[in-house]
């Protein structure tokens, strides 16, 4: 929607248009008087991709580290092999301002050359008292090409000189700040076709962009420009040709207001629930990949919110040929997932995305929300077939996150790298050197003959038959074109286990235990090795998430240990991220050097998806334990969210504050990506409080809000899986599942744990009523 309203933006404004801004500030001059693949080279400044739904692929690993979604065309500059190692050690600089910052990714530019500061007042009065344009620089922690641009260009003296003689240099941390990482990656996209992290924008003094890209090496490559180049011209243009610059980016800004806005005609009403749910699984079907399951060749995300949808379709369309098709896509993709090498089958957990179709050789970070909604998938899958798998994947990625992701005030850590030092030794990090084996490592942890196997195999030879192992190693070159995983093994499953124990001649039961026992042993090799970074950041949005992964496999698996976990992930956010004085939720907090909970220096308010999240996860707690605290608390934050982020003209929520005068547009975020949209997420919400109390308003401002979204609803409703979901649930109506008796009763509990084995969309619990349960979408 964003590249369309810029086109048709510029179309009727000449003036404005974003391939001459980027020739000016690069080339020093006009385009039109350099050749068309100067041209061309200069209009796909940006290379990596945006949103994390779907990554482009040029280099499918190592220039998609960090990146989410736009045109393949922009990747060309995140190809080369730069600084794919530590630099060698030398003695560390005094912290800049950056060591007053909580931040891990914050924290990692610390000790740069580089007179950094954090987004804030401070920044902007240096650079209005200073008149310098602002060099901003996003990025987060685990994002790999953040790494590389830091030790390539932000440790490098004369870079750092330059940048903090010319610019007032501020660094902010996306997953802390996604308010300002929205409007600045909308402004790249819209000017370059592409986006992604580390994101690098030049402002004016108020804070209006003129030039924007991501990853810029440090010296020129051909005709691709390198930062010290594209410093060098902006400080010219800067100069000399300032008033362009400024129009050009304040025009750029003006069609961006108009093209993102999100808004209701009056008295329009949600569009047809029947015929976007219809067009939204057809575009899915169409996306599809038949042989490994995901909705694209490769790279591939897990795209949970997909999955979701379809078992909501499958669940009012069960008799029709379509929603057998929507089962059975959602069922294979699962399986496929959890057999492949994005999922870890010795530490637990998903990895972030698969480089190729058949999710064989990852991405290997693995972030908190991955874990959150895929653990809501796996469990609900369960629910549809019954097949213990889908059930065990999703304790699985829960003793992961247990394990890994814990803090023990009870929040959840944000996200480990993907790189790591390899166990041999050396200062390079590597990607997945944490995870991959060797052969030969494989054949000596496993070397006894297992008694009775055919022609005297070994454990080993048992394991890597299962797993693909092969003694030269599994991944193919174009999956490795840095040569990380030369001679390495990524696990996946390759037979089943019966038919591992034909080949070998063995039982299945056997085998089950062979293959157990191996992993425990592969798992303990694991501790020895270097431990990738772990961000402790804790977010309210993911911590919400992640409660309702918590609550909601626990109540389907009756598990009392996982709804204490729940209960207390629930006490955590109300601890340490709920500012009960000013009413507010906040984002982010931190784990300090004694492993004590703290705040930053300026505590961050929380923003439409802290909230839309956690709400959420409170209600699932809520229908999960029947405790009506968490239904209270979830009412009061529903209505704080309703006073800061409602838009009473339009409908919908915007996803940040909208007075915030440093926040210069006012989004509404139009896509479920890697996290659900807030707004999607809302859409349900309100429903579900809406039939908990009683409160006409909720149920009326849900409609509303969807009434906002109609366009991108009826056009292409595969960008709001979740939304549509939400206007399902509008649609159909909600049917009530009646339980009387004594809440800790057995035959009571029978009850409700025969209920909560059912895959039913919409689980509402009468408050008033604590043994009575209110179901959607019962056929």
């Amino acid at each position: 929607m964003l590249r369309l309203a810029w086109a048709r933006s510029s179309s009727k404004n000449s003036r404005v248009d974003p391939a001459r801004l980027l020739s000016i500030v690069l080339l020093g001059g006009d385009n039109k008087s350099h050749s068309p693949e100067q041209s061309r080279d200069i209009s796909g400044l940006t290379p990596p991709p945006a949103s994390d739904k779907s990554p482009s692929l040029l280099s499918p690993r190592t220039s998609q580290y960090c990146f989410s979604m736009t045109s393949r065309a922009s990747l060309s500059m995140a190809s080369g092999s730069e600084g794919q190692g530590s630099p060698p050690s030398t003695p560390q600089r005094p912290p800049n301002r950056l060591g007053q910052e909580r931040s891990p990714y914050l924290l990692q530019h610390a000790h740069n050359p580089v007179d950094w500061y954090p987004w804030g007042q401070e920044a902007f009065d240096k650079a209005r008292s200073e008149d310098k344009p602002i060099f901003l620089s996003v990025g987060y922690s685990t994002c790999h090409w953040c790494h590389v641009m830091e030790r390539e260009s932000f440790e490098d003296e004369e870079i750092g000189k330059t940048l903090s003689d010319n610019f007032v240099c501020i660094k902010v941390d996306r997953e802390e700040r996604p308010d300002v990482d929205k409007v600045y990656m909308t402004f790249v996209q819209a000017t370059s076709g592409g986006g992604g992290w580390p994101m690098s924008v030049w402002l004016t003094p108020d804070l209006r962009p003129f030039i924007g890209g991501t990853y810029f090496p440090p010296k020129d490559s051909g005709r691709r420009p390198g930062l010290k180049t594209v410093l060098t011209r902006i400080m010219e243009q800067w100069q000399d040709n300032r008033e362009a610059l400024e129009s050009s980016g304040e025009r750029v800004i003006e069609a961006l207001k108009k093209g993102t806005s999100i808004a209701a005609n009056p008295g329009e009403t949600p569009p047809p629930a029947h015929d976007v749910a219809n067009r939204c699984f057809v575009q899915l079907a169409h996306s599809y990949e038949e042989e490994y399951g995901g909705f694209r060749d490769a790279p591939k995300f897990p795209s949970p919110v997909n999955l979701m949808f379809l078992m909501s379709f499958w669940s009012v369309n069960r008799s029709s040929t379509e929603g057998s098709e929507a089962l059975q896509m959602t069922l294979h993709t699962l399986r496929m997932m959890a057999l492949g090498g994005i999922h870890d089958h010795v530490a637990q957990g998903f990895h972030r995305y698969s480089t190729d179709s058949s999710w064989h050789v990852p991405h290997f970070e693995k972030m908190l929300y991955d874990q959150a909604q895929l653990a809501v998938a796996y469990i609900s899958a369960f629910q549809v077939s019954g097949e213990q798998v889908f059930a065990d994947v999703a304790r699985d990625i829960l003793l992961y996150v247990s394990r890994d992701l814990s803090d023990k005030s009870g929040g959840f850590y944000s996200a480990e790298d993907a790189d790591s030092l390899p166990a041999a030794g050396g200062s390079e990090k590597r990607e997945g050197a944490f995870c991959v084996w060797m052969g030969s490592e494989v054949r000596e942890l496993l070397p006894v003959v297992v008694e009775g196997a055919t022609g005297g195999a070994t454990e080993a030879d048992i394991f890597m038959h299962h797993y693909g192992v092969k003694e030269q190693g599994n991944v193919d070159m174009e999956q490795d074109p840095h040569g990380e995983l030369q001679g390495q093994n990524v696990l996946i499953v390759r037979y089943s286990v019966e038919l591992t124990a034909a080949r070998f001649g063995l039982s299945v039961a056997k085998v089950s235990e062979l293959l157990a026992s191996a992993r425990a042993k592969m798992a303990e090799v694991r501790k020895s090795r270097p431990a990738p970074h772990l961000d402790t950041k804790m977010l309210a949005s993911w911590n919400g998430l992640m409660l309702s992964g918590f609550a909601r496999v626990g109540a389907v698996l009756d598990d009392k240990a996982l709804l204490e976990r729940a209960v207390q992930a629930a006490g955590f956010l109300k601890e340490h991220l709920w500012d009960a004085e000013r009413q507010i939720m906040l984002r982010s907090c931190y784990r300090g050097d004694e492993m004590e909970v703290e705040q930053g220096v300026s505590p961050i308010a929380g923003f439409l998806d802290d909230y839309a999240y956690v709400i959420c996860g409170l209600l699932d707690l809520y229908e999960a334990t029947l405790q009506p605290e968490w239904l209270r608390w979830g009412e009061e934050l529903q209505d704080r969210q309703d006073l800061l982020f409602w838009d009473a003209e339009g409908g919908g929520y915007y996803c940040s504050d909208p007075t915030d005068p440093t926040v210069l547009l006012r989004l509404k975020q139009d896509q479920d990506g890697a996290e659900p949209s807030a707004n999607s997420v809302s859409a349900l919400n309100l429903l579900r409080l809406s039939h908990y109390t009683g409160r006409k308003d909720w149920s009326q401002r849900s409609q509303q809000l969807l009434a906002a979204f109609s366009d991108r609803l009826t056009r292409v409703p595969i960008a709001l899986p979740e939304m549509v979901r939400g206007l399902m649930a509008n649609h159909y109506t909600l049917k009530q599942i009646v339980i009387c008796g004594q809440r800790d009763a057995p035959d009571t509990s029978s009850l409700l744990a025969t209920v909560n084995s059912l895959f039913l969309p919409h689980k509402d619990n009468d408050p008033d009523h604590t043994s009575r349960l209110c179901k959607g979408y019962l056929t």
